[in-house]
């Protein structure tokens, strides 16, 4: 057996498979020049895979009764190589398109680090022998992680990977393909880095047998990211935030985190006037939402969209409402008189001049982004100003 680097995380090898049987032995032989601590997920197969790992019973081979899912049987095969107190288990694929060769490339990646990673293989796309649909898949879910979690990578549907066991949650949602692409959003947002190693990869039409349900499973995928999209605006980014608010004094905040960003003043003003606004016009429990989904569609400043919509905290809302309620009185001319009253306010008061008070807040809303927007812009501008003559 080869033993390519010297490792001081002990480390394993899973190997979930179903119906490869003209590539398994060639995946398992070729791992076993790197390691014995090897994990075979046979995942229902109704070929001849059964009578192929009759000849490895030195191995640790799981059968499943009946096909669940290639994510179900990833994390039969985690369960169990935690159980064997292993750290780090490499996933590899069972149908041949994974070089067992290149496991040296995720250990060398490994002991650079202090840090726990998540390790995925990139592999070339461009490639002539990869299929299209493959490709066109990979930078779908590339788009959708980077959105998730903010980080950018080349390669997130590749099976051949590096786990860090006791860091990826342990109870997932899902059970088939979409696993793998909730394993790593999940594991990143618990500050796990993950990063891309290169690998090589083959796809032979010959040899390779592909159980992707294109419609099916592409339905399943987009599902999945709906969910964790919902979960990153609604949860995720406000969290991070609040962390990044309790962990610094607020000056020191607005310092690192405001000024010193590698922004422009056009779009740091430019995000606090898009909060504002979000934070005045009436989409009561969406602001959080829609000013850090706007914010990066436009590619501005997150943080600062999210500092902005909260112009609507309590102490405030009296104000925005009943200043909206006013000018909208302006514009539609109600029934009723409108009472600006602190003491007589009510719902029913509220119904009455709904839309006074939808259209006004939209006029307060742009006004007052526009006023602070302009107003961050010089303040940001006098600072830069200062900064360079103190240089």
């Amino acid at each position: 057996m080869n033993k390519p680097i010297e490792n001081n995380k002990s480390w394993c090898v899973i190997i979930p498979t179903y119906n490869n049987a003209k590539t398994l032995k060639r995946v398992i032989e070729g791992v076993l020049n790197y390691t014995n601590h090897i994990f075979i997920i046979n995942d229902g197969s109704t070929d001849a895979t059964l009578q192929i790992l009759q000849n490895y019973q030195q191995l640790h081979v799981i059968h499943l009764a009946e096909n669940k899912g290639k994510g179900n049987a990833l994390q039969t095969g985690f369960k169990v190589a935690i159980k064997h107190g292993f750290d780090y288990a490499l996933t590899i694929d069972s149908d041949g398109q994974h070089y067992p060769d290149d496991i040296p490339v995720f250990l060398e990646e490994l002991n650079k680090s202090s840090e726990p990673l998540l390790l995925i293989g990139s592999r070339n796309m461009t490639h002539e022998s990869v299929p299209k649909k493959s490709s066109f898949g990979n930078r779908f879910s590339n788009f959708w992680f980077w959105f998730e979690t903010g980080i950018k990578l080349s390669d997130t549907q590749s099976g051949y990977r590096l786990y860090p066991l006791k860091k990826i949650p342990k109870r997932f949602f899902t059970s088939k393909f979409e696993f793998e692409i909730e394993v790593i959003v999940r594991t990143a947002w618990k500050n796990v880095t993950v990063k891309n190693v290169p690998i090589r990869v083959l796809y032979d039409p010959n040899e390779r047998v592909s159980h992707f349900r294109p419609f099916r499973d592409f339905t399943r995928i987009s599902v999945l990211n709906t969910v964790l999209l919902v979960i990153t605006l609604l949860y995720i980014k406000p969290r991070n935030l609040f962390k990044k608010f309790k962990k610094k004094s607020f000056k020191q905040f607005i310092k690192e985190d405001v000024l010193q960003t590698t922004d422009s003043k056009e779009v740091k003003a430019l995000s606090i006037a898009l909060g504002v606004f979000i934070g005045i016009v009436p989409v009561w429990g969406f602001q959080t939402f829609l000013s850090i989904f706007l914010a990066t569609v436009f590619k501005w400043n997150k943080s600062l969209s999210f500092l902005g919509s909260n112009i609507s905290i309590p102490p405030l809302i009296p104000f925005i409402v009943l200043g909206s309620l006013k000018i909208g009185s302006f514009i539609i001319p109600a029934n009723q008189p409108l009472i600006l009253d602190f003491d007589n306010i009510s719902f029913e008061s509220l119904q009455t001049h709904l839309l006074q008070y939808i259209v006004g807040s939209v006029i307060l809303a742009t006004f007052m982004s526009i006023i602070l927007g302009i107003t961050i812009y010089f303040i940001l501008n006098y600072y830069q100003r200062k900064r360079i003559k103190n240089v």
